[in-house]
């Protein structure tokens, strides 16, 4: 191919791929074959699309590039002296290779098809090709590998049922508007983020909402409950495996690479992963089972806690070190004893989207279970009030303690209002701070000067 027609060649396939960016543009290749010529006409049309472009002119220089860096594609010739490229690709497999592969041959038999396809080869390209059938070869490639993380992490997510904890933080409590302003200064950075907060608080949620605003919100958000992990089937779940001469099983945090990692219950993580986690945070590398090689990762790490975290380190139940890595940012979530004013808007959200899912009619949210709702105290916070309504649904009416036929009606319970719960509420953390307004203040996450407006308002 004369160097004109190959500029040529190049530019118009660049051209006819202009709308492929996003398929290139991120992906590091390794280019091996003997003939430099095609090595050359290959790393000129890769070059102006992809991240990285290598080469290697034997399988052994390949070898050695593999060992020093991580490539996401490797386009690789069969026919070369010594060791073929497919022999070489399965012995790659045994120690550790995780890119996919288009294998160039002039010699397309079934046999060969065969064994391409058993090492795990993407995509197979007859010599000679033109610039735009490689590219499509790396694009379908690179399309099946998206595909399968997809599928992989899809069966995931209904594997630990995490679709329930999809939403949106609804509220306009002081307390959570001041989660939703972290939030947002948050999302524009890579720092790790521990949430914390009782148990059914939006935890979840509130990092779902984290991983929407960031620069990371087209990738994936997996999120993982360490209370589920154990310390023999962490290495295979976490960080993967390979399999003789295959490809093997991605673990869970190649499967987020480039996204969002939750670890919700992180107190609960098994003490010898905690080790292993910490090396993760601090080399953003992992080294899936029976691989000598390392993987690069690109991870946003968030965690999540309802439990006391500088106490399970005073108990030596979690490492100290791994402690003061997470805690970078502590974003903590209010229970919804001090989000009063939030329960309606929550009430009447869960009673739309459920009657819907159940298809069911709605029941009616009358001010007495609106009023008694505000009473309640909510030991399960929000995850308690969604479960009691979809129980509810389901029965066709509400437990009796939330309706009129519940309780006996005592001299402060008549026709209450919620603003005659919201006053009682605040005196009564008024009463708890002997007057103290700042520190009641502080206790309700509210400002002074809402403690102050309200008070001449009770005329207190």
């Amino acid at each position: 191919m004369s160097s004109g027609t190959e500029t040529a060649e190049q530019q118009r396939a660049v051209s006819e791929t202009s709308d492929l960016g996003s398929a290139f543009r991120h992906i590091s290749v390794l280019v091996v074959d003997d003939e430099p010529g095609m090595r050359n006409f290959l790393v000129r049309t890769l070059t102006p699309l992809c991240r990285k472009v290598e080469e290697a002119e034997s399988t052994e220089a390949a070898s050695r590039l593999l060992d020093t860096q991580h490539f996401d594609l490797v386009v690789l010739d069969n026919v070369m002296p010594g060791q073929s490229g497919l022999d070489w690709l399965a012995d790659q497999r045994r120690v550790g290779f995780f890119a996919e592969v288009v294998l160039m041959t002039a010699y397309a038999d079934l046999d060969t098809a065969i064994h391409a396809l058993r090492v795990g080869a993407s995509d197979l390209v007859l010599k000679p090709f033109r610039s735009n059938q490689i590219l499509n070869a790396i694009r379908r490639s690179m399309d099946q590998k998206f595909l399968r993380r997809e599928n992989s992490l899809l069966k995931y997510e209904l594997k630990v049922g995490t679709e329930a904890a999809r939403g949106r933080l609804l509220g306009g409590s002081p307390r959570l508007e001041a989660v939703r302003e972290a939030i947002g200064k948050a999302a524009r950075m890579p720092t790790p983020v521990l949430f914390t907060g009782e148990s059914g608080t939006g935890k979840e949620i509130a990092a779902r909402t984290l991983h929407s605003l960031s620069d990371r919100a087209s990738k994936p958000f997996v999120p993982i409950n360490c209370a589920n992990i154990t310390p023999e089937g962490a290495a295979l779940e976490l960080f993967g495996s390979i399999r003789d001469g295959e490809k093997g099983q991605d673990g869970l945090l190649s499967l987020a690479n480039g996204g969002t990692l939750f670890l919700d219950e992180i107190a609960e993580l098994p003490w010898p992963v905690q080790a292993t986690l910490l090396r993760v945070l601090e080399d953003s590398r992992i080294r899936p089972l029976g691989s000598d090689r390392e993987l690069p990762l690109n991870l946003r790490f968030m965690f999540a806690t309802n439990t006391d975290l500088s106490a399970a380190v005073a108990d030596g139940r979690f490492r100290e070190d791994l402690y003061h890595r997470i805690n970078v940012l502590e974003l903590n979530m209010p229970p919804l004893r001090e989000r009063v004013g939030d329960i309606a808007d929550l009430a009447e959200l869960f009673m739309g989207n459920l009657s819907r899912d159940l298809a069911v009619s709605p029941l009616p949210l009358s001010e007495t279970v609106l009023l008694k709702f505000a009473r309640y105290d909510w030991p399960g916070n929000v995850r308690e009030l969604r479960n009691l309504i979809e129980r509810s649904l389901i029965l066709g009416e509400f437990p009796p303690e939330f309706t009129d036929d519940g309780q006996s009606h005592g001299p402060d319970t008549p026709t209450e209002s919620l603003h005659a719960v919201e006053r009682r509420h605040i005196m009564t953390v008024l009463e708890a701070c002997g007057g103290n307004r700042a520190e009641a203040a502080r206790r309700l996450g509210v400002s002074r000067k809402t403690i102050d407006r309200k008070c001449a308002m009770w005329d207190v």
